[in-house]
């Protein structure tokens, strides 16, 4: 038995392996319920029926405790049925805010003066696939929460983009430790029986106060006026209350939700508070209430009961268990609950019990999952970002049409909105469970992050990673036209086509960690993603010379100018990028087709050894209406259309390949600089209307060093010798040869080797050998792209050279910034001009092994290493070496701190901010953030986007099983 295989058995052996097993098989329904309620909901399209689509100012924070949601619910640390129609999460006060802490706080896009931001401290600490163990800690404040002060200093800095980020921490209000550490814990004894614990901590000098509200409510679908949705069929009501025991039953439409009753058991809570999720007409000036609304109970709580705001009948849609704490310094108080299918007389005789085997049964999950040999931290790293992912799974439910057309009550969306935003994807339909960027900032799917969150889902559940996949592929996403989705707030921008990599890389995850080679996904997501190849063709290649044009493709500002939106008349962009993410795509798509070749080939030979053993039985039968079908079956089997499509495929790329190394004609410009050995943008324009200084006009070099050079590096493929000769030999390598024979300026370019060449089966580059040479030396180069801490968006180069492009008199400028963005280009919230970006780093790592398993040491570089010293190494051990960069970031350092000599054992990712890298509270526990400081490592962006970034326990994966272990790279 092999290694892989030994694996294998060891993962399926786990109780959690077994779970996933028998969600697999529909036997139980495991993630029935888990993470899926939103961080935020407030401030998103879905929730903006404006009439200017200004969504942060429609729906805003303050506004959210009163006003019911139409597409989904939010709260903290919560858990919903994977519906969304039964939400739980916990609220909080702590005697000195003036609300409650229903949800998590954070400024709007407006308001950040870089962009959206959260501003609390939550961490996504465990979680198993199946959700069955869960972990989440929320950092609260025992001092009145800052709400204005956050608003009104980061308004100040709004104007200097340059200023950093006004954070909770600096003002404050964790000052002597005066905060709870609250960790919310869920354990399943089965799919529809959910322990949960509750335990807070007080971290101060004194003992303080604490109301703990953990809360049940059901989302508000009566009130868009639909008949089939009625308040009166979902209730929550009293049906024990006792010092020790309070149980809340839980009633619903069974047939129309597909959830039975169920009951929640509270332990020893003060008093029940029922209330309705309705909205709160009256303090809207609306009208008047007809009901208990949603924020009777913050009005309850935070006046100390002295308002009629809650339900004295015991009844509701909306219900909390109020336990009033006195927590003494230092101590924890644990609370516990239980939302159950069951009828149970003790629901808490077992409950530690449970909750002990769930947490043990995730550390055997996990430790087959890795058993390789990695540090206590590095584990814990991994961890973590498992559970990130697993936390920002969401609900997500979007109805395109319903959202331009209104519900039979109001409010109607204003008809300006049939021009607006989204209008020409009226066919999206979305009601699915999916992984989010975050949950708060981007509480939204986001079509090239997803690819990348399917890497590290594939290690531990393939078959999430693969219905993500083929989600976004099915005809209620894909628009009529085959393009992908890209986000809610534009459905229509370009994303690079990353799906066709994402696929086949989650096959080949699953093949090795799972045993298990699924062709037939592989086959369904082929056949969309043909369609959707077929748009960028007919789309984005404006001139028909196979160059891509694409737009932001997701690297907002790394461009001069913002290449989405290029309106001008004669103006138009060359995309090194958008051409190379197509020739990637052709190569991905290509490699899918070849084993899909590889696999009907095989089936042949099945049906040919039926066909010899049946075939005379068959006849002999004398039964018409059967020898028609075995005829019927017997044409059409074996036969497959892949062989044509890796033609295809092929042909494409050696199209675009040409065009990309050389444009042609003397008049133009290259996309490959001869001077610089580098890939640029190509700017075409009317004479005078643009200057870079030198040129005026015409085909314009814009000579950014930047990551749009570096992406040709990622389209690139071998395909196996064997593979070649004994499952493609019929047809394609036929047509192969055609085009080496007959087309040789498709072939000129010597970033093609042949199965005949080496004998090391068929590689295809868009890079050729001598300028991948050259583009290695740049990007290794320390004063250009190589950090400490991975590959930077944009050279270093540009810190003391920007590069000036003038467009009809107006200066734009291109200047190395490391960590926030300096412009405010898309919002200014989002920088590609110097950071370091885990997923496209992943795809240089994933590239150069793909160079060495075909090149070997026939091409070795000079590259620093962990000492920094040069040395010459082969395209795995690079690899390797920029991985160990990269998950440098968030492991603890033995180095000197450059932000303060005092703190030791510092992690890269917290830079100079004491409380994370030296108080023991706060120093293990780690956030994924959208990005990285170029020079210091420091986590910049969206603090929670755990999505893309989680490609880190991949990368810590791979690292283990051979850079730790000492073991040779497969070849």
């Amino acid at each position: 038995m092999t290694q892989d295989q030994k694996s294998q058995v060891a993962i399926q052996a786990t109780a959690e392996g077994k779970r996933l097993a028998e969600d697999r098989e529909k036997k139980q329904s495991w993630k029935r319920w888990g993470p899926y309620l939103s961080d935020r909901q407030w401030g998103t399209v879905r929730e903006d029926y404006s009439d200017n689509g200004t969504a942060w100012e429609y729906f805003s924070h303050d506004q959210a405790r009163s006003r019911a949601y139409r597409w989904g619910e939010d709260g903290i640390a919560g858990i919903s049925d994977d519906t969304q129609n039964i939400c739980f999460a916990i609220a909080l006060w702590n005697e000195k805010d003036a609300i409650l802490k229903e949800r998590l706080f954070g400024l709007t896009g407006n308001e950040g003066n870089h962009g959206e931001d959260v501003k609390e401290y939550y961490f996504y600490t465990d979680s198993t696939p199946t959700h069955s163990y869960m972990k989440c800690l929320y950092k609260y404040p025992q001092k009145a929460f800052p709400y204005e002060d956050l608003l009104e200093e980061n308004r100040k800095r709004k104007s200097n983009t340059a200023a950093f980020e006004y954070e909770l921490l600096d003002t404050g209000v964790f000052k002597e430790n005066r905060y709870f550490d609250v960790a919310i814990e869920y354990a399943k004894n089965d799919p529809e029986d959910i322990l949960i614990q509750i335990s807070a901590s007080n971290r101060g000098p004194e003992a303080a106060k604490l109301h703990l509200l953990p809360t049940l409510w059901f989302k508000n679908t009566w009130a868009l006026g639909y008949p089939n949705h009625k308040r009166e069929e979902r209730s929550l009501k009293t049906l024990q209350s006792s010092p020790d025991l309070s149980v809340v039953e839980v009633l619903c439409p069974e047939k129309e939700l597909k959830l039975a009753p169920r009951r929640l058991y509270c332990e020893a809570p003060q008093e029940l508070l029922y209330t309705e999720n309705e909205t709160n007409l009256e303090r809207f000036g609306w009208g008047k209430n007809t009901s208990y609304v949603k924020d009777g109970i913050n009005d309850y709580i935070v006046s100390r009961g002295e308002k009629k705001t809650v339900n004295p009948e015991g009844t509701g849609t909306k219900v909390s268990a109020h336990y009033d704490l006195t927590i003494p310094a230092g101590e924890t108080v644990t609370i516990r609950l239980r939302l159950s299918t069951s009828e149970l007389s003790s629901p808490f005789a077992e409950f530690n019990n449970i909750v002990q085997q769930r947490r043990q049964e995730m550390d055997e999950f996990y430790d087959a999952v890795c058993p390789h040999n990695l540090s206590d931290d590095m584990r814990s790293v991994q961890r973590q970002a498992f559970a990130g992912m697993l936390w920002s799974k969401q609900f997500y439910h979007y109805v395109v049409y319903d959202w331009l057309s209104g519900d039979p009550r109001p409010p109607k969306p204003p008809q300006v909105r049939k021009q607006g935003r989204n209008h020409e994807w009226n066919h999206l339909f979305c009601e699915d469970i999916i992984s989010m960027p975050d949950k708060w900032e981007y509480p939204w799917f986001a079509a090239w992050d997803l690819a990348f969150h399917t890497i590290p889902f594939a290690l531990i559940d393939p078959d999430f990673a693969k219905k993500q996949l083929y989600l976004f592929t099915r005809e209620w996403y894909l628009h009529p036209n085959g393009q992908m989705a890209a986000y809610e707030w534009n459905f229509g921008d370009v994303n690079p086509p990353v799906h066709a990599w994402a696929a086949w890389r989650v096959y080949k995850i699953e093949k090795k960690m799972y045993g298990r080679a699924d062709t037939n996904f592989l086959e369904e997501v082929f056949q969309k993603l043909s369609l959707y190849f077929t748009w960028w063709v007919n789309r984005k290649d404006a001139n028909g010379k196979n160059i891509f044009q694409g737009g932001f493709l997701g690297l907002d500002n790394i461009g001069a100018i913002d290449r989405s939106n290029i309106n001008t008349p004669g103006v138009s962009i060359e995309q090194s990028d958008g051409t190379s993410w197509m020739a990637m795509f052709c190569l991905n798509m290509m490699k899918i087709a070849t084993e899909l070749a590889k696999r009907d080939k095989d089936l042949t030979q099945v049906y040919q050894q039926l066909r010899q053993k049946y075939e005379q039985v068959v006849l002999e039968q004398k039964d018409e209406e059967l020898i028609e079908t075995y005829q019927t079956l017997m044409r059409i089997s074996g036969k497959s259309n892949y062989e044509d499509m890796a033609s295809k495929f092929f042909q494409h790329f050696l199209l675009i390949a040409d065009a990309m190394n050389k444009i042609g004609g003397e008049d133009q410009v290259d996309i490959w600089d001869e001077d610089d050995n580098f890939y640029y943008d190509i700017l075409n324009a009317p004479e005078g209307r643009v200057s870079d200084g030198v040129n005026t006009g015409g085909a314009l070099s814009m000579k950014v060093r930047s990551m749009v050079g570096l992406i040709p590096l990622f389209a690139v493929e071998t395909i196996d010798p064997t593979v070649v000769n004994d499952y493609l030999s019929s047809d394609f390598k036929e047509r192969m040869m055609w085009f080496v024979n007959n087309r040789p300026q498709l072939t000129k370019h010597n970033n093609i080797e042949l199965v005949t060449t080496k004998g090391k089966g068929l590689y295809l580059s868009l890079v050729n050998k001598e300028r991948l040479k050259y583009i290695l030396q740049r990007m290794l180069d320390r004063n250009e792209f190589l950090s400490d801490y991975g590959i930077r968006a944009l050279s270093k180069y540009h810190e003391e050279h920007p590069y000036t492009l003038w467009v009809d008199g107006n200066k734009n400028e291109v200047k190395y910034a490391p960590g926030e963005s300096i412009t405010t280009m898309f919002g200014g919230n989002s920088n590609w001009r110097g950071p370091i970006w885990m997923p496209v780093n992943f795809l240089i790592i994933e590239s150069l092994q793909k160079f060495y398993y075909y090149w070997g040491d026939e091409i070795k570089v000079n590259c620093p290493n962990e000492k920094g010293e040069m040395q010459e190494m082969n395209l795995w051990e690079v690899s390797m070496e920029l991985s160990r960069r990269v998950i440098n970031i968030f492991l603890k350092q033995n180095r000197p701190n450059p932000f303060n000599s005092d703190l030791k054992d510092w992690r890269p990712v917290y830079g100079g901010t004491a409380e994370f890298q030296s108080d023991p509270h706060w120093r293990d526990l780690i956030l994924f953030y959208e990005y990285f400081h170029g020079d210091n490592g420091a986590g910049v962006g969206a603090s929670h986007q755990t999505g893309w970034t989680g490609v880190v326990a991949k990368l810590i994966q791979q690292y283990g099983q051979y850079t730790l272990s000492k073991q040779a790279p497969e070849r």
